[in-house]
């Protein structure tokens, strides 16, 4: 492997074999284990290969060979790892909680879902089919995700990535500026209602959206 650490692979491992063992209805803490185990693996990835991509823009023709070489192993890891996640969440964890009738767990597991298809658009060279599945994926959870309150950190996480996917992949600010502000505008005004479990996620996110709002409007 390019880029590689034992506990995150480890993880994965285990995950998946849970997953897999029929494990449809995840506690919340396996679900988190099963995000967080994936999002590091793909996430040490996705900054390797952003780096790359920085370095490539700056280098001679002479070196761009060796570097584009090592974007396209570490993309390849990426997409291996999206797959396999993905596959778990359509075939296992999503009608699993469609069944449940578990509105916070499907809107996770779709929210996920957008998340790996956008990671896949990301550094595919051919992305659009990545992109409609991306915008499918997160519109499903929007939907869903009407029903949650609107400072619930499940629901504003979902508007965090889905707006930086329209403003990073898509290149479409203003969509990306009206999801977030939308996002922001509402929990504000629902602040008080935040149930007390919720207050450090979601004012985390929450920051996020606001810091990202006032960078968009420079650029």
């Amino acid at each position: 492997a390019v880029v590689s650490t034992q506990s995150t692979g480890d993880m994965v491992k285990f995950m998946n074999q849970v997953v897999s063992y029929g494990e449809d209805l995840l506690t919340t803490e396996e679900r988190d284990l099963l995000s967080v185990a994936y999002r590091n693996a793909v996430g040490e990835r996705r900054k390797a290969w952003r780096t790359l991509s920085d370095m490539a823009e700056k280098v001679s023709n002479g070196s761009k060979g060796t570097m584009t070489q090592y974007m396209e192993d570490i993309a390849e890891e990426i997409g291996k790892l999206c797959e396999d996640v993905l596959s778990l969440l359509q075939n296992q964890l999503i009608p699993g909680a469609a069944s449940a009738e578990s509105k916070v767990v499907q809107v996770f597991y779709l929210k996920m879902k957008g998340d790996y298809y956008r990671y896949l658009a990301e550094v595919q060279e051919n992305e659009e089919t990545a992109k409609e599945d991306t915008v499918k994926a997160y519109s499903a959870a929007t939907s869903i995700a009407t029903e949650l309150t609107s400072t619930d950190p499940i629901r504003l996480g979902l508007n965090l990535n889905y707006s930086v996917f329209y403003y990073e992949i898509m290149k479409d600010k203003s969509a990306a500026v009206r999801i977030a502000k939308g996002a922001y505008d509402d929990a504000l005004t629902d602040l008080d209602d935040m149930l007390e479990e919720h207050y450090k996620d979601s004012t985390l996110i929450m920051q996020l959206l606001r810091e990202n709002l006032i960078l968009w409007s420079r650029n």
